[in-house]
């Protein structure tokens, strides 16, 4: 039987895919963007898998009765990052789109056994330490409201008061995490906030690492296996500069790697074909315009992608490009941006390339959302089981 879910700012849907995947049904996803709220639509009208049964609601989340889903397993959402952007004005909580006063009420209300919230890590950024403090201790003890007319300063020192006398609800836990090292072709750095409810007895999980770069550096440099597999040619010039070394050190050692190699965008892309050549795959329609500048120089084919961006007003940047192998740029396509976000195919993006890519810029890695969606339902089922085993004798 499937765990239940909740989910706050659902976007497109990268952070729901992957928490339907991990095998939680989703009694409601909230989002306040027409444009987002359109394609999951779309997709869900398509009766694509998992999105078939997603019940996209089109909200403000702070309307939204959460006291309706009491007791369910998991909330999840990937809270609005603007504020705490490299890209935006870093206004913290001052940014009117702060909304993590919204996922400590939803936490509140509707005390499930565990939660996953995703932001950049511009959260972790020593000038937002102590709202950081702020948000770890609400969803710790989310009991413990703030007043109407209490500073976030004075709530803090009641919650670090009460954390001293052992009153927290949640054992939480932050971790900084990359999602090529769990099977994205990009890499994104991002925090997840991990909670479970201490009722449970859970232990909060950890989030070894599957994919790295130095198995692909393996790959490419010590075997060439890599290049076998695309049916080319290593380069002649032989790995980057900053390669080398370790390429060298791996040579050496002569042990392969554990785990699973990074993800490069010539995988993600394999099958797609060039799309200035023209094809009918679904999005994957040639951007015309792109050009390389300082600080916007585009993503090598063999190494994961750089972070996706939603950019200023929709309008990505150089990191939504690719170098291709002679050296020209183009603009990623939003199927293969899509991939880079793993997305499935299925699931076509309707309205403009820049909508599509805002929205793209602004998901949760399908495989880092399933895999962190997977290690949080372990830990709930194994926290449980002994209690049924006592309960059914």
């Amino acid at each position: 039987m499937p765990m239940s879910c909740v989910e706050l700012f659902t976007g497109c849907g990268g952070l729901a895919m992957g928490v339907s995947r991990a095998g939680f049904k989703t009694l409601r996803l909230s989002e306040w963007d027409g444009p987002s709220v359109v394609n999951v639509g779309h997709n869900k009208r398509r009766r694509i898998k998992y999105v078939k049964d997603w019940p996209i609601h089109q909200e403000d989340v702070r309307s939204v009765a959460w006291e309706d889903y009491a007791g369910i397993d998991l909330v999840a959402g990937g809270v609005p990052c603007q504020p705490f952007s490299i890209g935006g004005l870093h206004r913290g909580h001052e940014d009117e789109r702060d909304m993590w006063p919204e996922a400590d009420r939803a936490v509140r209300l509707i005390r499930p056994a565990g939660f996953i919230w995703e932001n950049v890590r511009g959260l972790t950024r020593v000038a937002f330490a102590d709202y950081l403090r702020w948000i770890l201790l609400a969803l710790a003890m989310p009991d413990i409201e703030k007043g109407d007319k209490e500073d976030r300063a004075k709530h803090l020192k009641r919650l670090e008061a009460a954390l001293k006398r052992d009153e927290a609800t949640y054992d939480v836990v932050l971790h900084s995490v990359d999602a090529a090292n769990y099977g994205a072709a990009q890499r994104r750095h991002r925090v997840v906030i991990l909670g479970l409810n201490r009722e449970l007895g859970a232990t909060l999980p950890e989030l070894p690492k599957t994919h790295s770069r130095e198995r692909l550096l393996w790959d490419q440099w010590v075997t060439f296996e890599y290049w076998g597999r695309h049916g080319i040619k290593a380069p002649k010039q032989g790995p980057d500069k900053m390669d080398v070394a370790a390429v060298r050190r791996l040579r050496d050692l002569g042990e392969v790697p554990k785990g699973l190699p990074w993800r490069t965008v010539r995988d993600a892309i394999a099958g797609l074909g060039d799309p200035e050549k023209g094809c009918d795959i679904p999005n994957h329609v040639f951007q015309p315009g792109a050009r390389s500048y300082p600080g916007h120089t585009g993503s090598p084919l063999d190494m994961p992608a750089k972070a996706l961006k939603a950019g200023v007003h929709g309008v990505p940047g150089g990191e939504n490009m690719m170098v291709k192998d002679d050296g020209s740029i183009r603009y990623f396509t939003v199927r293969e941006a899509a991939r880079l976000q793993g997305m499935p195919d299925e699931y076509e993006f309707v309205g403009a390339w820049s909508e599509n890519m805002r929205q793209l810029g602004n998901a949760v890695p399908v495989q880092l959302a399933e895999y962190v969606g997977c290690a949080m339902r372990d830990a709930i089922e194994i926290a449980r089981k002994p209690r049924r085993r006592k309960a059914a004798a």
